[in-house]
């Protein structure tokens, strides 16, 4: 399954007035003890259900390929118990477990559904060498298994190891997968991914193509839905950005501008460190007690404190303009 890179790639109009889906994956804050501060991260969830988002647990934004399986448990149960009904996604990560990929993801989603979650099958690096046929084999053999509705990923190397970028005939024959209901592609690439919305929007429209690229944001201008780690620093404002989207209002725009400033910031090279970043938001905003990472992570500069500041007076002063 290959297409070539110089594939004409069609920019589709704006959708304005669209009605968008956000899922934000939620920051895994951390104590000063460099353990996991699991109030402060029942309240990340809770406060991404407020905004009228979708809280996505076990994902990269909480440090998942870093968390001990004991972890992982404690994660989706605490998000569980948050839930109360509400949905939720939760990643099926197989990566550090031994056995075959088809039986390791089949029990992994039992795991989720059983928590009431919707699960997103992380990749992994039994699967990253071999040719996408044999890929999709096993996802349509999961999906054969378990049915609907399950998430899939595309995910950059620059976020995993593990991550691989399929080709545009992978995504037709999973788009065509029923159990499949969506997939979130985080490559960084526009045209990678207007190339997906053509053949969504072609072949089966009520798929969902949940944009992870947090250099472009305003995909979700274009016919995506999103699945970011730039939206765990401010749901409130992608919650608005949105609405004025659906509204038909320009003033989305203005939101999403200063939003893409903020993810030009976090999301610049070594690109794992945009956790640290996120935390160093989130705490100074008093929404978590500490900007501590997962021990193993990358960190920002101390330096880079009084330009998330910056970003966050600009956001606050813009909605509270807006809000008159």
């Amino acid at each position: 399954m290959t297409t070539a890179a110089t594939e004409r790639v069609v920019i589709p109009p704006m959708r304005m007035g669209r009605t968008i889906e956000g899922i934000s994956a939620v920051l895994l804050p951390f104590t000063r003890d460099d353990t996991p501060d699991w109030e402060g991260f029942r309240r990340l969830l809770d406060r991404t259900w407020q905004a009228g988002l979708t809280p996505a647990v076990n994902m990269d934004t909480s440090y998942v390929n870093l968390l001990t399986a004991d972890e992982r448990r404690r994660a989706l149960a605490e998000a569980s118990e948050v839930a109360a009904g509400r949905r939720f996604v939760a990643g099926a990560y197989i990566e550090d477990q031994e056995g075959a990929p088809e039986r390791l993801y089949v029990d992994a989603i039992d795991a989720i559904r059983l928590e009431g979650g919707t699960p997103i099958l992380f990749q992994c690096s039994a699967l990253l060498a071999v040719d996408e046929r044999r890929v999709i084999d096993v996802y349509q053999q999961i999906g054969a298994a378990v049915g609907p509705p399950l998430l899939a990923f595309e995910l950059g190397s620059m976020f995993a190891p593990f991550g691989r970028v399929y080709s545009p005939e992978f995504f037709r024959v999973l788009a065509a997968t029923p159990a499949f209901v969506g997939l979130k592609h985080s490559s960084l690439d526009r045209a990678e991914e207007w190339r997906r919305l053509a053949i969504r929007d072609r072949e089966r429209p009520e798929f969902r193509l949940y944009t992870g690229n947090d250099l472009a944001i305003d995909m979700v201008f274009y016919g995506s839905d999103y699945l970011l780690g730039l939206s765990a620093f401010h749901v409130e404002a992608f919650a608005a950005r949105d609405q004025f989207w659906a509204a038909g209002n320009p003033t989305a725009f203005a939101v999403n501008d200063i939003l893409q400033y903020l993810g030009f910031l976090a999301f610049r090279e070594t690109v794992p460190a945009y956790k640290h970043s996120a935390a160093q938001f989130l705490c100074a905003r008093g929404l978590i007690a500490t900007d501590r990472t997962h021990p193993r992570n990358p960190r920002r500069p101390e330096t880079d404190r009084a330009l998330l500041a910056d970003i966050d007076r600009r956001i606050g002063a813009l909605l509270d303009r807006l809000a008159r």
